[in-house]
C-alpha cells in the first residue's frame, strides 16, 4: 500500500508540472481538461491492471500497454519538471532580489512563455518515441548481415549461412499479419540452418499455440534447432504443484517438436556437408544475475571432438563471458539473445551504439570477439514488458561463414 501512496504522490507532482506547462502555452480550457483526463485514465487504467490478478509475474498484454501509456506520459513530464523547477529558482531567486535588495513587496514573476514551449518541445521527443515504439517500432523487423572468417572452418562450409532468431516471446503478440510478415521475412534469407536461440514464450507453453502454425512455415535445409531461454521453463508462474510447472515445460518441447525445431537439452548434433562437419552444440540456460544455471557445457559437448569446429547455442551472453571463452574447448561461434537490446537505445552503424543495458551486460548486441572466437547477441525477435522497441529494432541475424582470415 506504501509503494502505491509513494507512486500517487510522485506521479501527482509530475503532472501538476505538465499541466503548468500546458496552461502557459495555451488559455484554451478544453486543453486544460483534455490533459487532466489523459493523465486521469492512464493512471487509472494503471491501477487497475496492475491491482488485478495475474497467471505469470511476467506483464500480460494488457499490463503491458498500461505500463507503456503510463511510461510514455510520465517521459513528458520528467522532461518538462527540470526545465520548469529550474525557471521556478529563478523566479523565486528574483522575487526575494526585489524583496531584500529594493525592499519591494515580494512579487513572482509570472511563467515565460517560451521557457514552456522549449520544455514541451524537448519533453515531445521521447513522449512520441514511446508512443511511435509500441505502434510500429515493435514490429520494425531488420535483416542485419555478418560475414565472419575461420582459417579452420572446413572447406565444405565456405559460405554456409545461418539465421538466427532469438526472444520470440509469444505472449506479447498482438498482430497476426506483422508476425506473418517476420516469419516470410526469415524464409526469404535462404540460409542453411535456422538457429533459435530461447525464450519462445513469457510465461506459460500455452501462449505459443495460437501462433504454431505460422512457426511452421519456417523453412531451413539443413534444419532448425532450438535451446531454452530463462522464460521456457515457466518459472515466472506461480504453479499449484511441481507436476503442473513439468507438465508444462513438457507442452513447450513438444510445441517446439510440432513446429520443426529440434530442441538441444545440453547436446549436440553435427551439420554434415561433402563429407565434412561441423558441430551444432546447445545447451540450456545459463545465465548471472540470479537466472536459471540449468546449462551444463560439459555434458553438451562430452561427445564431440575437440578438433571440430563449433558453434555454441547459449541463451544468455553472461554464459559466454564467464565459461565459455575460457573453456579448454574452442567454441568459433556463440549465439545468445536474452537482452533485447533493453528494447530502447540509439544506433547509427559505424557511429555509435548504445542502450543502458550496457551498464549491465557486456556483451549485449551485435556481434563481439574475444581469445579468436566471437558471440553474437541477437537483438531478440519479439518484445517484453515495454510493449515496444525505441532505436533497437527486432532482429534477423544472417551469418555467413567463410574460410580463411578476413582482410583489414
Amino acid at each position: 500500500m506504501t509503494r502505491w501512496i509513494i507512486f500517487i504522490i510522485i506521479y501527482l507532482i509530475l503532472t501538476v508540472y505538465g499541466f503548468q506547462a500546458i496552461k502557459t502555452i495555451t488559455k484554451y480550457s478544453w486543453v486544460h481538461y483534455i490533459f487532466i483526463a489523459i493523465a486521469i485514465i492512464i493512471v487509472g487504467n494503471f491501477i487497475f491492471q496492475f491491482a488485478s490478478s495475474s497467471e505469470g509475474r511476467v506483464l500480460s498484454p494488457s499490463k503491458s500497454y498500461a505500463f507503456g501509456f503510463l511510461l510514455s506520459f510520465m517521459s513528458l513530464n520528467l522532461v518538462l519538471v527540470p526545465i520548469l523547477l529550474g525557471e521556478d529558482i529563478i523566479r523565486s531567486a528574483l522575487g526575494l532580489y526585489d524583496k531584500l535588495v529594493t525592499k519591494e513587496s515580494f512579487y513572482l514573476p509570472s511563467r515565460r512563455k517560451f521557457v514552456s514551449q522549449i520544455a514541451l518541445g524537448l519533453a515531445a521527443i521521447p513522449f512520441s518515441s514511446l508512443l511511435y515504439g509500441m505502434y510500429k517500432g515493435k514490429y520494425n523487423f531488420r535483416v542485419l548481415n555478418y560475414t565472419l572468417h575461420f582459417e579452420d572452418l572446413p572447406d565444405a562450409f565456405d559460405g554456409y549461412k545461418i539465421t538466427q532468431i532469438s526472444d520470440i516471446h509469444s505472449g506479447s503478440f498482438d498482430n497476426k499479419a506483422k508476425i506473418e510478415y517476420a516469419v516470410d521475412l526469415i524464409n526469404e534469407q535462404q540460409s542453411d540452418v535456422l538457429l533459435f536461440t530461447g525464450d519462445m514464450v513469457n510465461n506459460k507453453a500455452s501462449e505459443m499455440i495460437p501462433w504454431k502454425d505460422t512457426f511452421k512455415r519456417l523453412k531451413a535445409k539443413d534444419g532448425k534447432f532450438s535451446v531454452l531461454g530463462n522464460h521456457d521453463y515457466g518459472d515466472y508462474v506461480d504453479w499449484p504443484n511441481k507436476e503442473d510447472k513439468a507438465q508444462n515445460l513438457e507442452d513447450l518441447m513438444t510445441i517446439q517438436k510440432e513446429i520443426g525445431f529440434d530442441l538441444l537439452l545440453n547436446e549436440h548434433r553435427y551439420l554434415q556437408k561433402d563429407g565434412q562437419r561441423i558441430a551444432l552444440v546447445g545447451v540450456e540456460n545459463w545465465g548471472k544475475g540470479g537466472f536459471k544455471k540449468a546449462g551444463d557445457l560439459k555434458k553438451a559437448s562430452s561427445k564431440i571432438q575437440p578438433e571440430d569446429f563449433k558453434i555454441l547455442m547459449s541463451h544468455d551472453p553472461s554464459h559466454w563471458e564467464a565459461e565459455v571463452i575460457n573453456d579448454a574447448y574452442k567454441y568459433h561461434l556463440t549465439l545468445s539473445g536474452h537482452t533485447h537490446g533493453m528494447q530502447f537505445g540509439i544506433e547509427i552503424p559505424g557511429w555509435i551504439k548504445w542502450s543502458p543495458v550496457k551498464w549491465r551486460y557486456k556483451h549485449w548486441a551485435g556481434i563481439y570477439e574475444e581469445l579468436d572466437q566471437y558471440i553474437n547477441v541477437n537483438r531478440g525477435f519479439g518484445y517484453l514488458g515495454y510493449p515496444g522497441r525505441v532505436g533497437i529494432w527486432p532482429e534477423i541475424t544472417v551469418i555467413e561463414l567463410k574460410k580463411g582470415i578476413k582482410e583489414v
